[in-house]
């Protein structure tokens, strides 16, 4: 009798065409991989030999050929009807005894090995699927919760019959597969008690935009089907390779999903399923589904198996409720940018005069589409979307696949990145917006809308057809200048993108962006928050910060994150981080934030700045972001942030400041510590000397250096006019900073839009020989261009001077 079963302990790799993509690398890591760390549950192959088998053993090959041959090419029209016919004839033939005798017995072998009553997960492997080219996820069946002998072989059948399920059938045909030349392998895993814990799925890159330095890690509660099939809004977790393989903390952001479904195993076993749907409760929506500790146990393992693999990977994992140990359940290539050639064409939008907000969801893909909604409930519902029409509806699975690529956007309320919506919008590089919530409530079937994915992680749906702008540059031959070209940021959610297009890190990283977006509470607020007076501020600051008991943790977690991102993005390159420089009616507006801000008539040269760190009415929200530094720097390892100071009046306020910083655990010099000062002010200019001896660098802050010397407030639309950085006093009081700096032997930049905006003002930075001139994303091409213009024609003029000499005067 010929052999059809394979153990996971006795497969490798090498064995794909015998059980498959998934059943060969889950054999590959349990066999390799588990002498390092690696767990991976025991479990064994029905081969793709048996499948042959069984189909021949019926004589099935004929009958299937012969039903796929009256499959409608071009417009699909038969398709469920051929897909129904052939899953009929599988499931209606008989696996031969001598099979099932295999599949049994290597079923009871494996259960001997456990003090308890196991189920099993069983799932198809197809030997086209999880290639580097072709994922085939979710074209096949999985079977969850299967135990006894008979659930076991029905499971198998189904398992065979789910080769021709109608996705599959039209995946092969968009793939170029001959449907009779694809066998199906099928893998019996022993199952992780997830259902009383946590799983979920993850990526060795951003799974957005292909950046590769980070781990991503996605999952919910109970069972991971719901993960993988986009039901839930998933817990996220980012890692930072470089830093986790020197063991210092490598998490770089925890965002918390509402998980509000949880898949169970079904306790009644007169149900026709096995699993079952259930309500999450709300205090485990509000818990995360990992610890740190379990986060950064699973990222290493993720670089374990990209490293075997050499190769980016797409992983699911679990975690059991009844040992409480983590496990990988799957492992396969990622599909989209490792398929993907060096971007060399950058394309950027802006949208003119945006519409409004219909709702908002997870992004993905960087486009901006618009068409007429179409609201569907199901795959059934296939014809009423036309080519070009965008796509809403609840959840998608791959039934949705053959429909999916004549939209020209996808939107579902259910999702998150790793969705099927969101898998399959990469591949075909479309736009989607997932996970929306009430996208099918909010939007009308038939109406236009907007959909925009270039705003961060964030997707936008806009009522009615927007207007908006693109820009294609081609950076295949792109020269960067001899002048540093950095970028004004202060988004995390853009970071990844950003780090991947020419630059030399981040000249200025704006804190208040940060702490107004993503934590929007007052620092002092949460330092005294059971002082508040104000009980409706109050409230929603404890709603923000619920799953923190130390409320100061929530600022500093938070605000560490943010900036952990940024810099990790643009590691190693330097991210100069300036504290934060709210004005106090800005401060004033964050949640808790009227009581604790003095009323000001002229916020602009008032209480902002270094004045603040130093004073008792802020000096412990000071010392909440000297906290959140050290957290990036120290425990992080991200040591190419730097950190600059605002708004510095007085060299003593400059020395102030650093013997507080120094206080709070951040020593200059310590670690390669470097503080910057923003020149801004008068002052900062005619006595840079005497800060140059106090600070390591000047980054000359140009809106305010502007305003500060020509006396009037930018803000104000009478006098707006005379705002002008090209006028002859503000050149001179630059001039006089970059020369006192050179003299120092300081580092000196500048921030602002000028360089971008006038090729006048970028000459005359570049011929002073700054060092680094910073831009926000929308303008750093062009600004690039300016100062390689500048660069160029300063090279020319001293090319000139070397070969005609101006002649010496003689001195009668």
């Amino acid at each position: 009798m010929k052999p059809f079963i394979k153990k996971f302990a006795d497969t490798s790799i090498e064995d794909l065409p015998e059980v498959g993509g998934k059943n060969s690398s889950l054999g590959e890591m349990f066999t390799h991989l588990t002498s390092l760390g690696v767990m991976v549950p025991d479990g064994f192959s029905v081969t793709s030999a048996a499948y042959w088998y069984f189909i021949d053993s019926n004589e099935l090959r004929e009958k299937l050929t012969s039903t796929l041959k009256t499959l409608d090419t071009k417009t699909f029209s038969n398709l469920s009807d051929v897909g129904t016919a052939c899953r009929n004839l599988v499931l209606k033939a008989e696996i031969p005894k001598d099979l099932k005798d295999q599949i049994i017995k290597a079923y009871r072998t494996l259960a001997d090995q456990y003090n308890r009553k196991i189920e099993l997960a069983v799932r198809s492997s197809a030997t086209a699927e999880d290639l580097a080219t072709a994922s085939f996820a979710g074209q096949q069946e999985s079977y969850l919760n299967i135990s006894g002998d008979e659930e076991v072989l029905s499971a198998c059948r189904r398992c065979y019959a789910s080769l021709f399920t109608d996705r599959a059938i039209k995946y092969r045909f968009d793939h170029g597969f001959d449907h009779m030349k694809v066998a199906l392998s099928i893998g019996l895993q022993t199952m992780v008690r997830s259902d009383l814990a946590s799983a979920g799925v993850g990526f060795t890159l951003d799974p957005e935009t292909g950046f590769d330095n980070v781990v991503y890690l996605t999952g919910s509660w109970g069972l991971g089907e719901n993960v993988v099939q986009g039901a839930v809004n998933t817990d996220e977790f980012y890692v930072f390779k470089p830093t986790l393989r020197k063991g210092k903390k490598a998490i770089l952001s925890k965002k918390l999903g509402n998980k509000a479904i949880t898949m169970l195993y079904n306790s009644d076993k007169k149900a026709t399923s096995p699993i079952i749907n259930v309500d999450t409760p709300l205090e485990k929506r509000k818990e995360y589904i990992l610890t740190d500790q379990e986060i950064e146990k699973l990222a290493k393992w993720f670089l374990i198996i990209e490293d075997h693999y050499k190769k980016p990977m797409d992983i699911e994992w679990a975690k059991d409720g009844i040992c409480h140990e983590l496990y990988i359940v799957q492992a396969r290539p990622e599909t989209v940018h490792s398929q993907q050639k060096k971007r060399t064409l950058l394309t950027e939008y802006s949208i003119k005069d945006k519409p409004e907000i219909v709702t908002t969801g997870v992004a993905v893909g960087k486009k901006i589409a618009s068409g007429i909604a179409r609201v569907l409930d199901s795959p059934k519902d296939s014809d009423k979307l036309k080519l070009g029409e965008i796509l809403v509806t609840g959840i998608t699975n791959p039934d949705w696949d053959p429909i999916m690529k004549r939209a020209a956007a996808i939107i579902t309320d259910k999702g998150g990145r790793t969705s099927h919506a969101a898998i399959v919008a990469r591949e075909v590089g479309a736009v989607a917006v997932v996970g929306t919530v009430n996208a099918t409530e909010k939007i009308k079937d038939g109406e236009e809308i907007t959909v925009s994915c270039i705003e961060g992680n964030t997707g936008y749906v806009y009522k009615g057809k927007a207007t908006w702008e693109e820009k294609t540059t081609d950076l295949t031959n792109m020269t960067m200048p001899k002048t540093n070209v950095m970028y004004i940021l202060g988004d995390p959610d853009k970071a990844y993108e950003l780090a991947m297009r020419p630059n030399n890190g981040v000249g200025l990283l704006r804190l208040e962006f940060i702490i107004n977006n993503s934590i929007k509470v007052h620092p002092m607020a949460l330092v005294k928050f059971n002082g508040l007076t104000d009980a409706a501020a109050k409230k929603e600051i404890n709603e923000l910060s619920s799953a923190y008991q130390n409320k100061e943790q929530y600022f500093v977690d938070k605000l560490s994150q943010a900036v952990g991102t940024i810099a990790a993005a643009f590691y190693p390159k330097d991210v100069i981080v300036r504290m934060s420089d709210f004005k106090t009616n800005e401060y004033a507006n964050l949640l808790g934030g009227k009581q604790f801000e003095p009323e000001e008539e002229n916020p602009m040269i008032g209480f902002r700045g270094a004045s603040r760190y130093y004073n008792e009415r802020y000096q412990e929200g000071f010392r909440l972001e000297c906290e959140a530094m050290k957290v990036v720097r120290n425990e992080m390892g991200l040591d190419n942030v730097k950190l600059m100071i605002p708004f510095c009046r007085t060299v003593e306020e400059g020395k102030n400041v650093i013997t507080i910083m120094n206080t709070y655990g951040l020593k200059q010099g310590d670690n390669g510590l470097e503080i910057y000062v923003m020149a801004e002010i008068p002052s900062n200019v005619i006595l840079a000397e005497e800060f140059a001896k106090v600070f390591d660098g000047f980054s000359i802050g140009s809106n305010d250096l502007t305003q500060l010397t020509l006396g009037l407030d930018r803000d104000s639309s009478i006098v707006h006019s005379l705002f002008d950085e090209n006028n002859l006093a503000v050149k001179r009081m630059i001039e006089m900073v970059i020369q006192k700096a050179k003299t120092a032997g300081k580092k000196i930049g500048i921030c602002g839009q000028g360089p971008s905006d006038s090729e006048v003002f970028a000459e005359f930075l570049v011929e002073l020989g700054i060092d680094s001139i910073s831009f926000t994303p929308d303008a750093m091409l062009h600004g690039i261009e300016n100062i390689l213009k500048a660069e160029q024609k300063k090279e020319k003029i001293a090319s000139m001077l070397k070969k005609e000499p101006i002649p010496k005067i003689p001195v009668s």
